[in-house]
């Protein structure tokens, strides 16, 4: 399998913008070893397990910078909401740098703090994230956006975060396209209706959520097929495009990650994005 991640010793010139998409727009992984995010000193009372609300999965700050998933008092509160603010001007400022041709078309999205040990956590089989997958989300269909996303290993014991990165997205769709179940229009109706999605699911959302699913079910898949393991150490930083990047999370604890959205028309090569790969396989409009 051609590799999938690119190590990047430095920040690049402001001459290759074009570059760097087309390495994130083919679904790459850009790796910085030796871009951290750092923490100010009285922030390390923040990297405890107990600063998440067990009700929740992560910790959220979101485009209106309202905290959600986080306990503690309010300082703390107020300390936690300011290191993830911190940090999104920081992943802003990069994405800025690595992708010019992207300036005014990158929607702003939540910022995210990690703190439990992903080795540990008890979840079922479609939302472990241990498994092999690409994102995509019930409840809120997103037509094709791109789900951009800037991660930094903060762990301050220097653990690394694990990943696994699988093959290239037209080869998963090719794998596991032809077992996916029909899209129904009525069955997205409803679940419009009921309140289930946000918006009226879309022939893309059901087919994204689906090859989430079918990769994640497929113990097979899960363990032979070509994929390769990179330990993230504390203080990197890597970037994708996590709705066409295969990965897994397999270990590691307190991460910071930036997601911003960005119109697939809107990328510089419109014809790689998962809607146009999925479109071109099926013979359809699918938004």
């Amino acid at each position: 399998m051609e590799p999938q991640i690119v190590e990047m010793r430095s920040l690049p010139d402001g001459n290759a913008g074009g570059t760097w998409s087309a390495a994130l727009e083919a679904g790459k992984v850009l790796y910085f070893p030796s871009l951290a995010f750092e923490p100010l000193t009285q922030e390390f009372m923040l990297f405890t397990p107990g600063i998440r609300d067990p009700k929740s999965r992560n910790i959220s700050l979101d485009a209106n910078d309202k905290l959600k998933g986080a306990t503690g008092e309010p300082d703390t509160v107020l300390a936690l909401a300011a290191m993830m603010a911190r940090f999104r001007q920081q992943a802003d400022g990069l994405l800025a740098t690595l992708f010019p041709a992207y300036a005014g078309k990158l929607k702003r999205g939540p910022v995210s703090f990690r703190p439990a040990q992903v080795e540990n956590r008890v979840q079922s089989w479609r939302a472990d994230d241990r498994r092999l997958h690409i994102d995509a989300f019930p409840s809120r269909p997103n037509r094709g956006e791109r789900l951009l996303r800037v991660f930094s290993n903060v762990n301050p014991e220097g653990v690394p975060r694990v990943w696994r990165v699988g093959q290239p997205f037209e080869q998963v769709a090719e794998r596991f396209l032809p077992r996916l179940p029909r899209y129904s229009p009525m069955k997205a109706k409803a679940l419009q209706l009921l309140r289930v999605t946000k918006s009226l699911r879309s022939e893309y959302d059901h087919l994204m959520l689906q090859l989430h699913d079918a990769m994640k079910s497929d113990p097979d898949y899960q363990e032979n097929a070509p994929q390769q393991r990179i330990d993230f150490p504390a203080g990197s930083t890597w970037v994708c495009v996590s709705d066409q990047t295969s990965h897994a999370a397999m270990s590691g604890q307190y991460l910071l990650e930036l997601t911003v959205q960005l119109a697939p028309s809107e990328q510089v090569d419109v014809e790689s994005s998962p809607l146009a790969i999925l479109s071109r396989m099926t013979g359809k409009m699918l938004v």
